[in-house]
């Protein structure tokens, strides 16, 4: 898997400067809020936050620190599905999508144990998804991606219908981040 390829595809569907009034994660630049910005060290304004820092960003917070690369060995196409719901939502959400999903899928723990729903990418998640591709396969992989897109789906509309202001993203996300 060529996580760099990923994190360009979101980096040209982010696009430059956008500072949204009802985004309540403020100005960002190639996707990156001023607050991840803020914490990964960079002080200048926004609008000029280089290409090269976002990219550094992505692969750091988005990618390696939630442990996508080690999913990505195990199955390429959850792993990538993983980043882009951490990038739109926070890698433990992503996370905790795949564990309730292994879960559901475990045939009442005759799989594999149920994993406790700690949003955390260890080693009983990592047995637990191995265990679910060795039994599955790639058909198994693409199951656990259906199931985290119809999770996301939920969670966007629940978002929208919270939040009212939410619905001038909702569109985009179904349309962009589904699927």
């Amino acid at each position: 898997m060529q996580v760099d390829s990923l994190i360009e595809e979101v980096i040209a569907r982010e696009g430059g400067f956008v500072d949204h009034k009802a985004d309540r994660g403020g100005a960002t630049r190639w996707g990156i809020t001023e607050a991840v910005a803020r914490a990964e060290g960079y002080a200048g304004p926004m609008r000029s936050l280089p290409r090269q820092a976002a990219h550094a960003i992505y692969r750091r917070r988005y990618w390696a620190a939630p442990g996508f690369d080690k999913v990505a060995e195990r199955a390429p196409m959850l792993a990538a599905e993983l980043f882009d719901t951490g990038v739109n939502m926070g890698p433990a959400v992503g996370i905790g999508f795949m564990q309730r999903a292994l879960n559901a899928l475990n045939r009442g723990a005759s799989d594999y144990p149920d994993l406790v729903l700690d949003s955390v990418i260890g080693p009983a998640t990592l047995a637990a998804l191995d265990a679910f591709v060795k039994l599955r396969g790639k058909a198994g992989e693409q199951v656990l991606v259906h199931a985290i897109n119809a999770l996301q789906g939920e969670r966007y509309l629940a978002l929208a219908e919270r939040r009212p202001a939410n619905e001038a993203f909702l569109y985009g996300w179904l349309a962009n981040r589904i699927g």
